[in-house]
């Protein structure tokens, strides 16, 4: 895969969960009891994708393995919830 093309599913999921916590903010379910987690996983997203930027001029394959981390995981879960959509499961 072309790293252009992981950064952005990378970016994608990124979105999302900065989506969740904008809203989790609002809504009050992002609290001081959560807030360090919350911060670890966009601090790990924020590493993921500049992290892989810094390392794309360098050692484009270390960038894309960094990239793969976050990447991997999320086409299986796209998958997942296709497979789900498309087969119609009966789940009792």
């Amino acid at each position: 895969m072309k790293f252009w093309t992981l950064w952005g599913i990378d970016a994608l999921v990124a979105a999302i969960f900065v989506f969740f916590f904008m809203i989790g903010l609002g809504d009050g379910s992002v609290s001081s009891f959560n807030i360090v987690l919350w911060l670890g996983i966009l601090g790990g997203l924020a590493l993921i994708l500049g992290g892989s930027l810094a390392l794309k001029a360098r050692r484009k394959v270390v960038a894309i393995v960094l990239l793969l981390v976050l990447a991997v995981p999320a086409i299986l879960a796209l998958l997942f919830f296709l497979v789900v959509l498309i087969s119609n499961p009966r789940w009792n």
